[in-house]
């Protein structure tokens, strides 16, 4: 059986996008999947999503983490999904989708995506850490020279203290009032992505809700790049939340996956 699929990548967080509005891919293949997105006997990425046909919204997004299971909203993934969406002519500039957190609104402009994030209601500070869902779980810690921190040992370590699902872990350095560098490390990748976009969404909510910073719109540098996050906030609660940045088509491939299926 042979796969067409599609490259894309949002600030280095890359991912294999397939059209499955004919229902045609084994969803339930958690090997296949963990495979495709192997950087060495695979196709390579952080995730794969699956565009399906959806009867109330424009499309719908399968997302996958890059160990084939089924995982939680994927920011960069959903901006990325929105470009590819866009490419096979199924939706023009502004579109609806539905993901496994509900609703989104997008629209795509000169390569960038601009993706509407679910509103949050809730965030929870703690002494050295503050800990956000934002379609995905995210916990957020300031540390000093991010450029030399060991994003890896350390991320690790704290995931698992989350036990067996685990959060992703965001490490941050601010640079000016609003501005804030991040390194991720990614539950279902296990180790630092170059990007993750609900990642810097929980970054910018929880660094306005300590108070490093006033301002609503704030830039994120991340290693792939640098993406946007912009929100309202309304008795305490963060709503019309927006991620921005570009999503971008890399290749198209066709895949044997006779020899890899299980």
């Amino acid at each position: 059986m042979k796969i067409t699929f599609y490259k894309y990548e949002g600030t280095g967080n890359d991912f294999i996008l397939i059209d499955n509005r004919e229902k045609w891919f084994p969803k339930n293949n958690i090997t296949l999947v963990h495979k495709l997105c192997d950087r060495h006997f695979g196709i390579g990425a952080d995730g794969l999503i699956l565009l399906e046909n959806d009867a109330e919204t424009d499309f719908k997004m399968t997302y996958y983490n890059a160990d084939g299971n089924k995982s939680t909203m994927c920011g960069n993934g959903g901006r990325c999904i929105v470009a590819f969406a866009f490419k096979l002519g199924v939706i023009s500039e502004k579109t609806t989708f539905t993901a496994i957190d509900g609703l989104h609104h997008a629209n795509i402009e000169n390569k960038l995506v601009s993706l509407q994030m679910i509103d949050v209601n809730k965030v929870d500070v703690y002494d050295t850490y503050a800990f956000v869902n934002t379609g995905s779980p995210h916990h957020v810690q300031l540390v000093e020279n991010l450029d030399n921190y060991d994003v890896v040992v350390n991320g690790r370590k704290i995931r698992n203290e989350y036990g067996v699902e685990g959060s992703n872990i965001n490490f941050v350095q601010q640079i000016n009032e609003s501005t804030f560098k991040v390194r991720t490390y990614e539950r279902g990748v296990e180790d630092e992505t170059l990007a993750c976009g609900t990642g810097v969404t929980a970054v910018a909510i929880a660094m306005h809700k300590i108070n490093k910073t006033q301002s609503n719109n704030i830039t994120l540098p991340v290693l792939g790049g640098e993406l946007e996050v912009s929100f309202n906030v309304e008795k305490n609660q963060y709503k019309n939340v927006f991620l921005k940045g570009p999503a971008t088509f890399v290749f198209k491939g066709v895949i044997n996956i006779d020899h890899i299926d299980a």
